[in-house]
């Protein structure tokens, strides 16, 4: 029996759903158990998710993709709860799943042994993930974003430690705030509306009289700004890098993809809410987006130069990431947010092995002769001893090696040097920024286009010098009293198959761009889902048998 595209929707709720109550009945003790409940579901979700990408492809043409709506109970749109796949969210769903198998494979060496309910926190945090990318309705987006961040919440305290906790309680606090100011906003809207259906909001927006306008567009900055601290942006990111230094490394490697959360939420919510509006790429929700990521890419710049432990620059990694896609969202172009979802996908990798590197490499080293290192190569101090000494011949261990050359591939990436997908996606955004047909003339592009390759430029510079000097440090000239760090196997696969897709990432780029350019093009055209979800046809329900006369 093979399930239709519309049936298996649901699937990536559900399965984590119940592998994570499930492993609740199951002693802690039997944690070689729950690891392969939490394996083989996550594999399920895995091949799901790549089965769902591949139907939105509608049997490879990528001209006309396919949209499921799954309607929960079975009730008519808009009074669902629909669950909605197109190519977006099948791509998160598919990049999510990508993410969670080699980092939880990474956890089984000591981190899931670190606490307790680790594998049902981490399947509950993938069905929140996944259901935030399908949900289509505002209220179920509140539920799901919830769950997301209540699992959050135990897997950054995971393992204890007063600098975990520290952050830890900042990190809930501001959530909370979020939470709040996410039910504010959608109370708003649906006062004014009458509705939470994504596309049935759609369809009222343009319709809304303006004396009501008003309150519409405060409900919708409201949930602008809670999103907004999920993704990170300036100055509603003082959070972040502490939180994510200080978390485990499974649990920082997996976050890599909830600040994408944000991301997807206002690319979505902007274009389906207020594209129609040929006056919103001037309107001050694109001017906030597009001058706000600006003001992150700097911000992280200057937090990565700065930065004296990998996991504080791996933090400003991730708002420096933030901040481009953001940027790229605010200049409202169709060429422009197919490079940024490239560079989504390639940068999420990244930063996802990265942090998991620099748990791995920062194990046998001294944290505190490495802050004091780094400090006394900022004031220009040099030991004399250290300096007039030669070192020759010295052998370099097999695992220093593997490390180096995962940290080198890391930085290749999110320094966007050729020829990985990091450059691609760097190229892809600033090719569609000046190109002369896009802009009929050189002279017609705008200033913010300038500013945003300077930065982008200037962000590579600054993650080569910031990444060179931790290299150096951590490979070439290790503290005296490190020592050679005792890595397992089934710790540097998870990393190796993180950076290898990224190499698929770019042997394959020109499907994989051909793909992100249909995903943009529905994206700022999203009629096809707006009449998919209001026009999704009912089950048939048997007819109970009549008895015979």
């Amino acid at each position: 029996m093979r399930l239709s595209p519309e049936a298996l929707v649901i699937a990536p709720i559900l399965i984590p759903l119940v592998a994570g109550a499930l492993q609740l009945f199951l002693d802690d003790r039997g944690r070689k158990l729950k690891a392969a409940l939490s394996i083989l579901s996550t594999v399920a979700l895995l091949i799901i998710s790549i089965q769902l990408l591949r139907f939105t492809h509608a049997d490879g043409d990528i001209s006309e993709g396919r949209i499921a709506v799954y309607l929960l109970g079975n009730w008519p749109p808009p009074f669902a709860i629909n669950l909605v796949l197109d190519r977006l969210s099948a791509m998160m769903l598919t990049l999510t799943a990508t993410l969670a198998l080699p980092v939880l494979i990474f956890s089984l060496g000591r981190w899931h042994k670190a606490g307790v309910h680790f594998h049902t926190l981490f399947l509950l945090l993938l069905m929140g993930l996944n259901g935030a990318f399908l949900t289509g309705d505002l209220f179920n987006l509140f539920v799901f974003f919830e769950v997301m961040l209540a699992a959050s919440y135990g897997l950054v305290l995971h393992g204890s430690g007063l600098l975990r906790v520290k952050a830890g309680v900042h990190y809930i606090a501001i959530n909370l705030v979020a939470s709040l100011l996410f039910l504010i906003g959608v109370a708003l809207i649906y006062g004014v509306t009458g509705t939470l259906n994504m596309a049935d909001l759609a369809i009222r927006i343009p319709q809304i009289s303006e004396t009501n306008y008003m309150m519409l567009e405060s409900g919708a900055a409201i949930l602008s700004v809670a999103f907004l601290i999920k993704a990170g942006m300036w100055p509603l990111s003082f959070w972040l890098p502490a939180t994510y230094a200080a978390a485990p490394a499974p649990s920082a490697a997996i976050f890599a993809i909830m600040s994408k959360v944000g991301i997807y939420v206002l690319l979505r919510l902007a274009l389906l809410f207020f594209g129609h509006d040929p006056d919103f790429p001037e309107g001050p929700g694109a001017q906030i987006l597009l001058y706000g990521g600006l003001a992150t890419i700097s911000f992280g710049t200057v937090g990565v130069l700065a930065s004296q432990t990998l996991g504080r620059f791996a933090g400003f990694s991730v708002l420096i990431s933030s901040g481009t896609l953001l940027t790229s969202m605010g200049l409202v172009q169709t060429e422009v947010t197919a490079g940024a979802l490239y560079y989504l996908v390639s940068s999420t990798l990244a930063i996802s092995a990265l942090f998991l590197l620099i748990e791995l490499i920062e194990r046998g080293q001294n944290m505190a002769t490495s802050v004091l290192a780094v400090t006394m190569e900022a004031f220009g101090y040099q030991d004399e001893e250290t300096e007039d000494e030669e070192i020759v011949g010295v052998v370099i261990p097999r695992t220093i090696a593997v490390l180096g050359t995962c940290f080198a591939a890391c930085a290749i990436l999110l320094i966007g040097l050729p020829p990985l997908s990091g450059f691609i996606a760097k190229f892809v955004i600033l090719s569609a920024l000046f190109n002369p047909d896009a802009a009929n003339q050189m002279t017609n592009i705008p200033t913010v286009s300038w500013w945003f390759m300077a930065l982008l430029i200037l962000s590579g510079l600054a993650t080569l010098i910031a990444m060179s000097r931790s290299g150096i440090h951590a490979f070439w000239v290790p503290p005296a009293d490190a020592v050679l760090p005792r890595v397992l196997f089934i710790e540097i696969l998870p990393i190796a198959v993180l950076l290898c897709t990224t190499l698929v990432l770019t042997l394959q780029a020109g499907p994989v761009m051909r793909f992100m350019e249909a995903t943009a093009s529905s994206l700022h055209a999203p009629q096809p889902y707006i009449e998919s979800v209001m026009h999704a046809p009912r089950t048939e329900l048997p007819q109970p048998l009549k008895a015979t006369e």
